[in-house]
């Protein structure tokens, strides 16, 4: 049965970013400094995402961390030495910068001790979240802040309930490095029902070209579910595989987004994102980019 909405359904304030994986892809960058801090232009890519959560009305952020992640916490906390310093200077706007990251949000952490996978790193937030719908926002995927792709997910989570997948359509030859998802539409042009999830369809064979990207809008049942849940390729607990028995039981929307997303799961992908950040920047773009052009048009 399809869920049809509730005008008591509790508000979407808490936000999960699951920040504990290993960053091998990025080795050996990553072997003593977070994934998520590796920089994007002058801010780790992980301030982005808690910048969009906040934007989004989001004022309580869940991290999941693990073992050397130690810096994210850092960040996010006031550095006061570093503060008193700057003031000495009267270095005002420096001092902006850094206490910007510290009173972003209420940051709350916590630890997966193993790396069983999404999934898992999802369900350690259940104590935190309790009964309350809450976003996922992975990492990997930074949404441009003028597309207000989560704000959409929130609105689409209050009027009808249930859970809301982000998804994003792709060339055929790419759907198959992805989650893709089966999908009905309904009244509104933007939202679909979705009615399965392939995880990296072999190609040729996936159901659309609509791929799940990283937002998420997750009723609390999901938890549920996850427990429910065996683990899958790798001895990982997959978020996909929860949200397939959403998807069956009429309880997954999804958000068709047009709008501009930066990858940084993988080297190629994050050095074009840097690029793109920088060509959009007021204060970097009058230099950076006939640079760029002379530097490509010199190159053999």
């Amino acid at each position: 049965m399809v869920d049809t909405g509730d005008a008591r359904t509790p508000a979407v304030t808490k936000a999960v970013v699951p920040a504990a994986g290993l960053g091998t892809r990025f080795l050996p960058a990553t072997k003593a400094t977070p994934k998520e801090m590796l920089p994007v232009v002058d801010k780790p890519a992980i301030q982005y995402v808690v910048e969009e959560a906040v934007a989004a009305g989001l004022d309580d952020v869940l991290l999941i961390t693990g073992r050397s992640k130690r810096s994210i916490e850092d960040h996010f906390d006031r550095a006061y030495e570093l503060e008193e310093a700057l003031a000495t200077k009267e270095d005002w706007d420096k001092l902006a910068l850094v206490r910007e990251s510290s009173e972003l949000a209420i940051m709350h952490y916590v630890r997966q001790g193993d790396p069983k996978g999404l999934g898992h790193a999802v369900l350690c937030a259940a104590q935190h979240v309790g009964s309350e719908p809450f976003a996922v926002l992975l990492g990997d995927d930074l949404i441009d802040s003028r597309d207000p792709l989560l704000t959409r997910m929130i609105d689409v989570r209050d009027q009808f309930g249930g859970s809301v997948v982000a998804l994003m359509e792709v060339d055929p030859e790419e759907v198959s490095l992805y989650g893709c998802a089966a999908i009905a539409p309904t009244a509104d042009d933007d939202v679909v029902m979705v009615t399965d999830l392939v995880e990296k369809p072999v190609p040729g064979s996936a159901p659309s070209r609509w791929i799940v990207i990283g937002r998420y809008v997750c009723d609390s049942a999901v938890f549920g579910v996850l427990r429910e849940t065996q683990p899958g390729r790798g001895g990982e607990i997959q978020l996909t595989d929860a949200l397939k028995v959403l998807a069956a039981k009429g309880e997954l929307r999804g958000v068709l987004f047009h709008g501009r997303r930066y990858d940084t799961g993988n080297k190629l992908d994050y050095l074009r994102t840097m690029v793109m950040f920088a060509t959009q920047r007021p204060d970097l773009s009058s230099e950076f980019i006939p640079w760029l052009r002379k530097y490509l048009e010199g190159m053999p």
